[in-house]
């Protein structure tokens, strides 16, 4: 079969080169913007009068009818087209004849590949933020329906001090924010047209690529030509994000696993979210949590893996960087599989507030209480520390918690202790006093929580006003 760039070859191409070339085996997810792009190119190569009017009509009603039967499925993507734009080209004179040929005027594949992949890009970003604000609002809702159930915080994954549930959900709740902050940034960078940068040095055709900027919603153009065909810092970009994105969501699943365990026996998760085994009749494991743990590992090496393809190429467009579409299709398949699950597993998760609080009532989280009482009677901070430690492993040696002790106990390890430490050291009490900006007590978190609701609806608002700017087919 005759190449469309094979005028100055002499042989065929090998078999087994055009299998290991090919990209069409999974480009093919760009066709859609692949045809959105040719249509707003055709519209101005005749409105610059560089091809007519009708030509242009003819073009537009074929890609329309490509488009269609690629939707159906009517068609065959074929390998000996080697990707999906010469597909399309190949599709589009199989619908109109040789005027076919006048589409690809003034342009390369080189920045035709750019366009449909910032184009593919902005939507994934646009929609990623959608599904980050519908986890953030099943977070925020448990934390409204737990702003008085406390449970053990940990550092070094020992208790350390208790904290409100509603607190700790919260931390999520930020993360995911900063996330979709910078996803919401990355879309400036992303949302630039390529197109009209030819194969690397422009083109001799007297084109309007502002036109197609507009006709494409663009924010603008990529200013170098060299620069828009060889560009994949906004795939990097997005890569690095998703990987922070799925390294917040893995630190949840941790969570998830261990809370959901007997050990914990802090939350249950819906049985919708988890699976059973072929063997033990009595397991319920938590799979979805698991998996999007176990992928953020594919996630981080699609970035590693764009990265060093990068690393050492000569401007402008390499074979190489045909390499930068499966990573990128992959994160932006695995995150929407993620968030479409994590949102509703959040919103159905059962809270065992007996057994959180049990836990802190078994503890020694409410030391660090005891000598910041000391230091409230004038007892230096590490005075205070060392007393508090000796009552610590007096308790441990005696198999009893802090609370047990009389108050002649305590008094036998400082004389400043009084009647008020039993009210001082009872986990509500313990939690209360953290009443600073950002701290535990319940009116801070209920601050954060109307913080956090006023930055997803900000990010909500950014969505709704970018959704038809990138969705240009619906």
């Amino acid at each position: 079969m005759t190449k469309l760039w094979g005028g100055r070859f002499t042989k065929a191409t090998n078999q087994l080169v055009e299998e290991y070339t090919a990209s069409i085996g999974f480009d093919r997810k760009l066709a859609r913007f692949d045809i959105i792009g040719s249509m707003a190119h055709v519209d101005m190569l005749a409105s610059c009068g560089i091809i007519t009017h009708q030509e242009a009509a003819i073009i537009m009603e074929g890609l329309n009818k490509v488009d269609y039967k690629l939707e159906a499925g009517k068609v065959e993507l074929d390998i000996a087209h080697e990707d999906i734009h010469m597909n399309v080209e190949k599709l589009l004179h199989n619908e109109i004849g040789a005027v076919a040929g006048k589409l690809h005027t003034g342009r390369s594949r080189n920045d035709q590949v750019a366009l449909d992949m910032r184009l593919y890009l902005r939507e994934v970003v646009v929609d990623t933020v959608e599904q980050l604000a519908a986890l953030q609002k099943s977070l925020v809702e448990q934390a409204k329906v737990n702003l008085d159930t406390i449970l053990p915080g940990y550092t070094h994954l020992q208790r350390a001090q208790p904290v409100l549930f509603a607190h700790h959900m919260m931390a999520y709740v930020f993360m995911f924010q900063r996330d979709a902050e910078r996803l919401m940034d990355s879309f400036k960078r992303i949302n630039r047209l390529p197109l009209g940068a030819g194969a690397l040095a422009g083109t001799t055709f007297p084109i309007n690529r502002q036109l197609v900027a507009e006709h494409l919603n663009f924010d603008g153009l990529c200013e170098n030509s060299l620069d828009a065909v060889s560009d994949r810092d906004f795939v990097v970009e997005y890569l690095s994000n998703a990987s922070m994105l799925s390294m917040h969501l893995s630190r949840l699943s941790e969570e998830l696993v261990q809370w959901s365990s007997t050990e914990f026996n802090f939350i249950e998760l819906d049985d919708a979210f988890c699976t059973g085994s072929s063997m033990m009749p009595q397991k319920k494991n938590p799979d979805v949590a698991e998996l999007v743990r176990g992928k953020t590992g594919r996630v981080y090496g699609n970035l590693m893996g764009m990265l060093t393809t990068l690393k050492s190429l000569p401007l402008a467009y390499n074979k190489d960087m045909q390499e930068d579409k499966e990573g990128m299709f992959d994160t932006a398949e695995t995150l929407k599989g993620a968030l479409a699950l994590f949102a509703p597993m959040i919103a159905s998760m059962d809270v065992n507030k007996e057994a959180m609080y049990k836990a802190v009532a078994e503890d020694y989280s409410n030391a660090t209480d005891l000598a910041d009482y000391l230091v409230g009677k004038q007892v230096p901070f590490r005075e205070a520390h060392a007393v508090v430690g000796q009552v610590v492993l007096h308790c441990i040696n005696e198999g009893r918690y802090l609370l047990d002790l009389s108050l002649d106990e305590f008094r036998s390890f400082s004389p400043d202790i009084e009647e008020d430490i039993y009210e001082a050291l009872t986990p509500e009490a313990v939690v209360a006093a953290r009443d600073i900006a950002g701290g535990t007590a319940k009116n801070r978190v209920t601050d954060q929580i109307e913080g956090a609701e006023r930055s997803i609806k900000t990010s909500e608002a950014w969505v709704e006003s970018l959704q038809a700017a990138v969705k240009l087919d619906d």
